[in-house]
């Protein structure tokens, strides 16, 4: 094929006034190609294409065509693969190869392809607009062993400022935590949320734009005065800035893969991270300023709130005989009083909280694992009082980690045949001392050498200040209106027998 660059060789070559046989000779051509050229004052050769013939595809091609027609009214997910084509209509008979059905195929989406299919509207948002939302799946090593972990991503669409935060797993009280931390990264949220259509924040999809969204997410757009707004179903690009974020931050932020010992860490790493992207990269709109920048300007216009949401959800629990509450296949442990009583569990994002008529009881960091105990030991102590035996064996206290100083009074006492009725009075103190000051009183009496229960309880009791008594005062029905008045006259009248004797 002749290229441009030949062709104006040959144009010049002719115009100096070479012959057609020399210019022929030079280049190798045919005389008739030179003439062509000198002929025309086209600059450039364009061949057409051949038309696509399918001799071997010819008796099925009719009943392809209707199976992609079929599948092209069908949703995505639903549609047939190439491949898939192929063996079907192998098993009915057709002798040729995929590759050719595999050309057709092609060639027929390409030919019924929407001329604005891949054309999209660029949108404009103002300052305190809307944000996007959503979520990515991303994996990372904590603690020397990797995790998948389902990171929330959150992008101000005026500002394109980013924020991502990352999560054991993808919950409501995830979503929930996510746009408090968010809110509290901003400095406020916007006027609009954009979603897609999960679980977490659709109830049901209704027709165009109808949604009924979770109520439990509704209290948080209330809360924090925002109009949640759902996208369509499969249209991802109506948040295009979210989509591309999710991608723009595994390259940068995720890759290479992160190491770190906790998730807390980790989230930390995250929000710096962040904040440092939008002091590097220029604003797409505002070349001349960093996102930082117009993010500095956006955040005027951010709602605020000044009380943060209590994000959890309530579900109802009954303790056990062995004071545990079972939720999401592990096991929590309450005080032993509420043992065969109904507890409420307040699940947040990354703890638990178990109340009683409004009270929280106790409190627990969530496990996302599959049975596993999470004990408090002093949530026993009562009950250990009573069975003091369960001190040498009981699962709450074998994995105690205790002060070194109480675990010296512990070897110490062991001697004795009621060391661990002993042992058992001194850790019932830890309530109501605290933990600090039994130690101390521990230490005290290992420093004096007599170690029993009586010498650490005394210590414990001198160290510890009394409370100061207030002055008691008597309710207002109990006081005076009118003060007795001194009289002594009425004794002698007692003494002479009088009215009063």
């Amino acid at each position: 094929m002749l290229t441009v660059d030949m062709i104006r060789k040959i144009r010049m070559s002719l115009a100096r006034g070479e012959s057609l046989r020399e210019v022929s000779k030079r280049y190798n051509l045919s005389r008739n190609t030179v003439r062509k050229i000198a002929r025309s004052d086209e600059t450039e050769l364009k061949y057409p294409k051949r038309a696509v013939r399918y001799p071997v595809l010819g008796p099925v091609m009719e009943l392809l065509a209707e199976r992609l027609v079929a599948d092209a009214a069908a949703p995505v997910s639903r549609r047939r693969s190439g491949r898939k084509l192929f063996e079907e209509l192998r098993s009915e008979g057709y002798e040729g190869s995929y590759d050719a059905v595999r050309r057709y195929v092609k060639f027929w989406k390409e030919s019924h392809r929407s001329g604005v299919s891949s054309a999209y509207v660029p949108l404009v948002f103002t300052k305190g607009e809307a944000f996007q939302f959503d979520w990515s799946e991303e994996t990372v090593e904590l603690g020397g062993v990797c995790h998948k972990l389902q990171v929330a991503q959150v992008r101000l669409c005026h500002s394109r400022m980013r924020f991502c935060v990352a999560f054991a797993r993808q919950e409501l009280p995830m979503l929930i935590a996510a746009h408090i931390k968010a809110h509290d990264f901003f400095g406020g949220l916007c006027l609009r949320g954009i979603y897609d259509n999960a679980k977490t924040v659709v109830d049901k999809i209704g027709r165009g734009k109808e949604r009924v969204f979770n109520q439990r997410f509704l209290q948080l757009a209330s809360h924090y005065l925002f109009e949640p707004q759902a996208c369509t179903p499969a249209s991802g690009w109506e948040k295009g800035q979210i989509e591309n974020q999710v991608k723009s931050n595994r390259q940068s932020v995720f890759v290479p893969r992160l190491r770190f010992e906790s998730l807390v860490e980790l989230n930390a790493h995250l929000a710096d991270q962040m904040i440092v992207e939008a002091h590097n990269n220029r604003h797409p709109e505002f070349s001349d300023k960093t996102v930082w920048q117009v993010f500095e300007e956006e955040r005027l216009y951010l709602r605020k709130q000044t009380s943060p949401f209590d994000g959890y959800l309530t579900e109802e629990r009954r303790v056990s005989s062995d004071c545990l509450v079972h939720f999401d296949r592990n096991r929590y442990s309450v005080p032993c009083e509420y043992a065969g009583k109904l507890v409420s569990v307040r699940v947040y994002a990354e703890r638990l909280v178990l109340a009683v008529d409004g009270r929280a009881v106790a409190e627990h960091e969530r496990e996302f694992g599959k049975g596993r105990h999470v004990l408090n030991p002093v949530h026993y102590l009562a009950l250990l009082e009573r069975k003091p035996g369960a001190l040498r064996n009981g699962r709450p206290f074998r994995e105690w980690d205790l002060p070194a100083p109480i675990e010296a009074v512990r070897e110490s006492i062991q001697s004795y045949p009621d060391w661990d009725r002993q042992m058992t009075r001194i850790l019932s103190a830890i309530p109501h001392y605290g933990l600090e000051a039994v130690s101390v009183a521990c230490e005290t009496a290992l420093e004096s050498g007599v170690v029993n229960q009586s010498v650490v309880l005394n210590h414990l009791s001198r160290l510890t200040e009394e409370p100061e008594i207030k002055d008691l005062m008597p309710p207002p029905r109990l006081v005076l209106r009118i003060e007795p008045k001194a009289d002594c006259c009425v004794y002698d009248r007692l003494l002479g027998g009088g009215h009063v004797a």
